[in-house]
């Protein structure tokens, strides 16, 4: 009895080793690669980011070795996983958290202002906030894709306590989690 107890243990060590190496993979060649550029995506067409999420569901099945005939649509939420458009969102916060405090790149940081300080606004309660300006736009379809708009939509939808994040890594802990309760509800 205590030889079969061993080799089932044993045998469970190496699912789970197998299912570890599958899941490192997953995430070196196929995760990186979509998360690479992907605050470019903003206000892609649906169409677009179905493709972009079979991909991600293709990844998950891989990592579960669930056959291709099988429902896959809640595996990457098992494997904590953001859909694609939070993906999306999630890259351009992080982004926009980076010119908030100063340690992003001078071309993005300048296209971002907080509410806080733009001369002549009446009300002062915005002072208290971390909230960014959104700049208006002509048209809708290139208008709302330019960074300044979408970075400045995605942060202020954040909520408060979270845009007061003072560290980046409980900024992205923070922002993952929320944009994860979004998602899968």
């Amino acid at each position: 009895m205590f030889a079969n107890g061993t080799a089932m243990v044993s045998v469970v060590c190496c699912d789970v080793r197998a299912l570890i190496r599958a899941l490192i993979l997953i995430r070196t060649l196929v995760i990186t690669k979509l998360d690479q550029c992907n605050s470019v995506l903003v206000g892609t067409s649906v169409y677009l980011q179905d493709r972009l999420q079979s991909v991600l569901n293709a990844a998950a099945r891989l990592v579960y070795s669930r056959r291709t005939s099988e429902h896959t649509t809640l595996l990457p939420r098992e494997l904590h996983w953001l859909r694609v458009p939070e993906r999306i969102q999630f890259r351009l916060c992080v982004l926009a958290y980076h010119c908030v405090h100063g340690t992003a790149p001078a071309y993005l940081s300048d296209n971002l202002r907080p509410t806080s300080e733009i001369v002549g606004r009446r009300c002062p309660r915005s002072a208290d906030t971390t909230t960014l300006q959104v700049p208006s736009t002509r048209r809708a379809t290139l208008g709302d894709r330019a960074f300044p708009v979408a970075a400045a939509r995605a942060w202020n939808s954040l909520p408060l306590e979270t845009r007061a994040c003072s560290s980046l890594l409980t900024f992205r802990r923070e922002t993952k989690s929320h944009l994860f309760r979004q998602s899968y509800g």
